[in-house]
């Protein structure tokens, strides 16, 4: 391995996340299920599909047909995620009880890069563990 890259104290600066990929049996499926939780549609690059989320994206990759280059074991389900929401977590916990979505566990005390937060857990299509949560 080399020296540190330049940058802010002799490293790199890695200002914000741009996006994340995620690796998905349904593509269909997952969209929905992100679409529910306040995420919009986004069609990039002609025919490539991606979840976005304020200043973000998910980009999708199907299962078995990943765009290269891509993660060296690429597996649906293999993702722990955590998002911030708006507005009070009662209300998200509502409103995702009466779309009937499954909330695995919560609201429970959890420790973010935002500091103390409150979240809820459930599972997207794939199962991967999604984390909703509002700053304590």
């Amino acid at each position: 391995m080399g020296g540190p890259l330049p940058g802010e104290n002799g490293c790199v600066t890695v200002r914000s996340l741009d996006h994340l990929v995620l690796t998905v049996n349904d593509v269909d499926a997952t969209v929905a299920f992100y679409q529910r939780i306040g995420m919009r549609l986004e069609r990039f690059d002609d025919d490539r599909l991606a979840l976005r989320f304020g200043r973000q994206r998910i980009h999708l990759h199907r299962a078995g047909a990943e765009i290269e280059p891509h993660a060296r074991r690429p597996q649906p389900g293999s993702a722990d995620l955590c998002f911030l929401v708006d507005g009070p977590l009662e209300e998200v916990e509502g409103a995702l009880r009466q779309a009937g979505m499954a909330i695995e566990l919560g609201p429970v005390d959890r420790s973010g890069a935002v500091g103390r937060m409150r979240s809820l857990y459930l599972r997207d299509p794939d199962g991967n563990l999604v984390e909703l949560s509002e700053p304590a």
